[in-house]
């Protein structure tokens, strides 16, 4: 079933999207669009609602009010249908500790109903894929984290959704094993047209991975757009710092300031700092309107916003000082 309006290029849609927990609005009215074969990050603070957002779009937990759309499908008045065109991957290890690799893949496979003659080369495919077929028949219990954290990606997979979801992916797993996942998923990708939804908390994820990101805080999408556009719609985004022969005066100064795009000029001891949009462009400018003041430049750097800037900017805390305050199947809760 799919919902009138919604446009067959886009695997997540959500409209006006509501969820209440009492007097605790969650989830405020999200209006979303995620396109086919995206990548797409969704980030925010524990309390934020964004894990409620992602439990409506999966049919967990029903809206209070509002629309959603999984692979054109409602998820509102058919939660089953869309349970089969999408896969979950949840934070927590839920994989059987006392079956093996393949075992566990095979009762997913007949949970969603996938056929034997299907099943068997899918499980295969799915296991070299994530580079467990060398381990099919050993005990997950045996397994290292970042194995098991793969062995879920594969069972996520295994009814080959059109969409899926996966919820902090590599938390707790060390640098080389979020490559691999990094890798994977970069792979998934250019494989199929699969789209991806990415809850995380490692914003040098959400850079290196999502076409898009949306940053969620009290239950609204506060900021979208690319890693680039959300950098660019912080005011003075770019750092300009200049390492000067000796200090600017008051003209020069004076004149730095008035060239477009500057926010903010904060002399240095051996220099002077600029933040400012546009920062490429405006570099040559800065260097002639000092050098027409006679104030020799000496050398020269830019450098842009983080993404953790860009959180910081739109929410006012960093994604670190945020406790992981969650409780087991209620609504989360906001931190102090």
């Amino acid at each position: 079933m799919s919902g009138a309006g919604v446009d067959p290029a886009h695997a997540i849609v959500a409209r006006r999207l509501t969820r209440r927990f009492g007097d605790l609005v969650a989830v405020d009215a999200v209006d979303l669009e995620v396109r086919r074969g995206e990548l797409f990050g969704l980030l925010g603070p524990n309390g934020a609602g964004k894990t409620t957002l992602v439990r409506m779009l999966t049919g967990l937990v029903p809206a209070t009010s509002g629309e959603a759309w999984v692979a054109g499908i409602d998820v509102r008045r058919d939660p089953d249908g869309a349970r089969r065109v999408l896969g979950v991957v949840p934070q927590a290890l839920t994989s059987d500790l006392d079956l093996t690799g393949h075992e566990n893949l095979d009762i997913y496979a007949r949970f969603f109903q996938v056929g034997r003659a299907e099943r068997r080369p899918r499980i295969e495919e799915l296991l070299r894929r994530v580079s467990l077929w060398d381990r099919r028949d050993d005990l997950v219990k045996t397994y290292s984290g970042g194995m098991r954290r793969r062995l879920e990606i594969a069972r996520g997979l295994i009814h080959a959704p059109r969409v899926l979801f996966l919820d902090e992916p590599t938390i707790g797993l060390d640098p080389q094993s979020r490559r691999v996942i990094w890798d994977l998923l970069g792979e998934l990708r250019r494989g199929s047209e699969i789209t991806i939804s990415l809850t995380t908390h490692y914003l040098d994820e959400a850079e290196a991975l999502c076409d898009r990101v949306a940053i969620v805080d009290h239950g609204k999408v506060v900021a979208l757009g690319t890693p680039q556009e959300l950098k660019a719609s912080v005011p003075g985004s770019d750092t300009l710092d200049l390492g000067l022969a000796a200090p600017p005066g008051d003209g020069s100064r004076a004149a730095l300031a008035a060239l477009p795009g500057v926010r903010d000029l904060e002399l240095l001891p051996q220099g002077v700092r600029i933040r400012a949009d546009g920062g490429a462009a405006l570099l040559p400018r800065v260097i002639e309107a000092l050098r027409a003041a006679s104030v020799e430049v000496t050398s020269a750097s830019l450098s842009r916003i983080t993404l953790e800037d860009v959180f910081i900017h739109f929410t006012g805390r960093s994604l670190r000082e945020e406790p992981a305050a969650r409780g087991p199947g209620g609504p989360p809760r906001r931190g102090p």
